[in-house]
């Protein structure tokens, strides 16, 4: 994995949503948290095809914090299992990498 990540998650509601964002950028394991309202997802859940409307979660982090920001929302996540899947970002402007790097510890 690259030195930093791009995290994707879900949640149902806009409460939900913000309470994470806020959550993991006061921890410090996210330097930025989008939350992007108008997300319709279908998936298979318990046997059944689900189809709900969701927020995602765009969770930008340090690769080395991934672990920590994982264990942090899997048990803030109000979903029985939530997703949390990382995306190593292999370029990018330099100065927003700094500021990343500065939010997070």
């Amino acid at each position: 994995m690259s030195d930093h990540c791009l995290v994707l998650s879900t949640v149902a509601s806009a409460e939900d949503g913000e309470r994470l964002a806020r959550a993991l950028v006061e921890k410090r394991v996210a330097a930025c948290v989008n939350v992007l309202p108008g997300v319709t997802s279908f998936y298979r859940f318990k046997g059944n095809v689900q189809r709900e409307e969701e927020r995602l979660l765009l969770i930008k982090t340090r690769a080395d914090l991934f672990e920590e920001l994982r264990r942090t929302l899997v048990e803030l996540h109000p979903y029985e299992v939530p997703e949390v899947i990382a995306v190593p970002i292999t370029a990018g402007h330099g100065p927003y990498f700094s500021w990343l790097d500065d939010c997070v510890s």
